[in-house]
């Protein structure tokens, strides 16, 4: 045990943490004042989130929520790993969707096989679109913050054509939805029935695993630690043999995968269709929870909960009579605050290390002195 703590750099743990508590106290504070602004009291609503937000119904909403967005905010720190920003995370998760809906909602094979089949569609789909990205990148030079905003206008206009009546899409009997084909129960992926509380979505296994093979991959093996080492110095990674154009698009194939199974929880737990009112800017919202989540699977996963948790508690917010833009107020400003926060802990740490390094060397530079002391006094 004694070992195992002497490994640990207890400083570097604590601004690790000080980071995203630092921007959440924060932007409490900001919005309590916000609030405050419109005549309302703070304390008030503070407790209402929590008391509501602790209800059993509550707490699977904020599960299933943070399912999605927990894949959302994986795909979205592969880039940042890489040092690459893919902010189409938003247009592959969609377009992977769409499309693996088009192919379950066609054939009705056993569960065992349609189920991984209609994932796997979905994360080769989102892989090729985000592939685009790299290859452009690479070949042409095209950042991936121009070239992936405008592959989600792309793909935004491809569903938007495909899923008319007379294409891949069908209208409902009232005539207001148009989706595709709904998918057979074969491909439902199974619930959890939690009693009164509701059903708690079975894909939050596929999450768990696709966390842990993010931690697997990109911090135990030599795949892993090529890519962290192309984000950090493509001229140093370069020079030792690593192949920085293929890192580039291999990061952007593994994100856009990644992104593929982030419309799975909603198609095969809950809607088992993609329609014209499918979820919207969960890419977006993972740009944040990775942020906030220091691109760490724990981080990710606790920044995921917590943005489940402000959804669910801000929207009872309106119902018991507080003004409904709350919660993108708050939202707003914990990125903001993120930012923040991570850049002043980034600089104190950088100066601790400075002041360590120059304590040692003086230490080093009395030792030299005192031993050429003794020698000459010898």
């Amino acid at each position: 045990m004694k070992k195992l703590t002497s490994r640990i750099d207890k400083e570097r743990l604590i601004l690790a943490v000080a980071a995203p508590v630092l921007a959440v106290v924060a932007a409490l504070v900001v919005t309590a004042l916000v609030i405050a602004a419109t005549g309302k009291n703070p304390f008030e609503a503070f407790s209402d989130m929590v008391s509501y937000g602790s209800a059993s119904d509550s707490q699977v909403y904020i599960l299933n929520k943070a399912t999605t967005y927990y894949l959302a905010g994986v795909a979205v720190a592969i880039g940042f790993r890489m040092n690459l920003f893919n902010i189409g995370v938003d247009g592959q998760y969609r377009i992977a969707a769409f499309f693996a809906a088009v192919v379950g909602g066609t054939l009705d094979l056993p569960g065992i096989v349609q189920i991984p089949l209609i994932i796997i569609v979905a994360m080769l789909v989102g892989a090729m679109w985000a592939g685009i990205a790299g290859v452009l990148k690479t070949s042409r030079g095209v950042s991936e913050v121009i070239s992936t905003i405008m592959l989600n206008s792309i793909a935004t206009a491809i569903i938007g054509y495909l899923i008319q009546p007379e294409r891949l899409g069908q209208l409902d009997e009232a005539g207001t939805l148009v989706s595709t084909k709904p998918l057979p129960e074969s491909s439902w992926f199974f619930t959890i029935d939690m009693g009164p509380a509701g059903l708690l979505w079975g894909f939050l296994l596929v999450a768990v695993l696709a966390g842990l093979a993010y931690w697997f991959v990109l911090g135990r093996t030599r795949f892993g630690f090529d890519l962290r080492a192309v984000g950090q110095s493509e001229s140093a990674a370069a020079a030792s043999g690593v192949s920085v154009k293929k890192m580039v698009v291999t990061s952007m194939i593994l994100s856009g995968g990644m992104a593929g199974l982030i419309g799975m929880p909603t198609l095969l737990n809950e809607s088992h269709m993609y329609s014209n009112d499918f979820p919207l800017g969960i890419g977006f919202t993972g740009i944040a929870i990775a942020l906030l989540g220091r691109n760490n699977p724990v981080g990710i996963a606790l920044a995921a909960l917590l943005w489940g948790f402000l959804e669910r508690t801000t929207n009872h917010l309106e119902v018991i009579g507080y003004d409904k833009e709350i919660l993108g107020v708050l939202q707003g400003v914990i990125v903001l605050c993120v930012v923040i926060a991570y850049e002043l802990v980034r600089r104190y740490g950088l100066r601790r290390q400075q002041q360590r390094v120059g304590a040692e060397l003086a230490v080093q530079a009395a030792g030299a002195a005192t031993t050429e002391k003794l020698e000459v006094a010898r």
